[in-house]
């Protein structure tokens, strides 16, 4: 399957969509994660059958699509409302799709809120390495329990200025840990060889992330709690901060169900309950100084409070399937792309043969 690059006006911004597929194709939506854009679903799409018809959109701020700003308030609402207005623009998919939604990391929180916002337009949801139904950060237990009362230790306070300007300068280097390069290598990925020829596009997309209070990272206001941030109103961090963003209870009472699946590696560094980019986690390091410890400050139980939602989301009448791949990353697609296709291809019905 080969994409094409389109621009359309949708929920009034201009957006740049991979289009792939006949227009009558079973029809899939794919939503990139934090710190990408949609040609990180390059390499999936090279391996899917020309039965589908897939829609991959750059999100705000991402790729080619317009700088807009992200109201963190709304969560990843500004993110889902774009998406769902893609659902009826002429030519992407059929009258009425209702599309499977494959969403990763922060993308799978857009997934999870347009399934919330629109559940009559979602065929089934795929959620790879998704960010927590209860955000990134601040939470305690399986209920995502605040450990502050403002969610202290998320949001863009927690964003490494260093990564954020090499972002801003379009760095390519691989001298540092905190590289565009690097940080794709060492984090997004467990083992660097699975990137192959596609690091260089893969690092392309990274750049084209737009930096700034409005989008990546976004602002940050003091708290009087360790470690002394707490999650601003406007960009990206902020939004996936349970702050804003808190989905749970809503994902569950969702009237109509469609199935889902769940697909992460064992070895992800940044979706965990032992996440490398959870400040609580870091402190318990010693990485950041300070920590209260763990009665005060205990790190982010991310995989487990998703396991819960789902059992949850079962319970209520809907069905879903955790799969975990041993020694892979935040990135089954790229890292065991067979078996991520298998997964999307029994999930829409399709023939297990790519």
């Amino acid at each position: 399957m080969r994409s094409e690059r389109n621009t359309v006006q949708a929920n009034g911004i201009t957006q740049a969509v991979r289009v792939a597929g006949p227009p009558d194709g079973v029809p899939v939506l794919l939503v990139h994660g934090n710190v990408s854009s949609s040609a990180f679903w390059e390499p999936l799409l090279s391996r899917l059958p020309d039965t589908l018809r897939v829609v991959a959109p750059d999100l705000r701020g991402y790729g080619h699509s317009d700088v807009t700003p992200v109201d963190a308030t709304r969560g990843l609402g500004d993110f889902a409302d774009d998406v769902a207005a893609l659902l009826d623009v002429p030519g992407l998919f059929a009258p009425g799709a209702r599309p499977v939604v494959v969403g990763h990391s922060l993308g799978g929180g857009v997934a999870m809120r347009l399934l919330v916002d629109h559940p009559e337009r979602v065929a089934g949801l795929l959620l790879e390495a998704p960010v927590s139904p209860y955000g990134f950060g601040g939470t305690r237990d399986l209920d995502g329990t605040p450990t502050t009362p403002d969610f202290a230790g998320t949001g863009a306070g927690g964003a490494n200025p260093d990564f954020v300007a090499r972002l801003a300068a379009q760095d390519r280097g691989g001298e540092t840990p905190t590289s565009p390069r690097n940080v794709l290598r060492a984090a997004y990925v467990a083992d660097p060889a699975s990137l192959g020829e596609d690091e260089e596009l893969l690092l392309d997309s990274m750049l084209t992330t737009a930096t700034g209070d409005d989008n990546y990272p976004g602002t940050s206001v003091t708290s009087p709690h360790w470690p002394g941030t707490a999650a601003g109103e406007r960009g990206v961090l902020n939004a996936l901060a349970p702050a804003w963003f808190r989905i749970a209870d809503e994902l569950v009472a969702v009237p109509a169900k469609p199935p889902v699946t769940w697909v992460r590696g064992d070895a992800d560094v940044i979706v965990s309950d032992t996440s490398l980019f959870d400040l609580a986690y870091l402190g318990s390091l010693g990485v950041v100084p300070g920590w209260p410890g763990a009665a005060d400050c205990p790190p982010q139980p991310m995989v487990g409070q998703t396991r819960a939602v789902l059992d949850r989301y079962a319970a209520a009448g809907g069905t879903y399937r955790e799969v975990a791949l041993p020694g892979c990353g935040h990135s089954p697609h790229l890292e065991r792309p067979a078996e991520f296709v298998a997964e999307l291809l029994a999930l829409v019905g399709a023939p297990t043969t790519a």
